[in-house]
């Protein structure tokens, strides 16, 4: 299992998002704990271990560190609208 952490900036676009939204988005980055590169995700250009997840209108954008056991969600949350 990995531990995920979450940066401030993106618990704080999490806590602004409707409910219905963020009742979508929380279980999806908590599974991270478990499968850190789920299907669907994406690996960043030009970085080592960045990575990406869609769900619905948005992106979790978080960094993955194998060695450590930790994913860091560490971007904010984005529409991509």
């Amino acid at each position: 299992m990995y531990e995920v952490l979450i940066k401030r900036t993106a618990e704080r676009d999490l806590k602004s998002l409707p409910t219905t939204l963020s009742d979508r988005i929380v279980p999806r980055i908590k599974a991270l704990a478990e499968i850190p590169r789920p299907s669907g995700c994406h690996k960043l250009a030009g970085s080592k271990n960045d990575w990406g997840i869609r769900i619905g209108d948005y992106r979790v954008l978080y960094e993955i560190d194998d060695a450590r056991k930790r994913v860091r969600i560490r971007c904010r949350l984005r529409s991509k609208k």
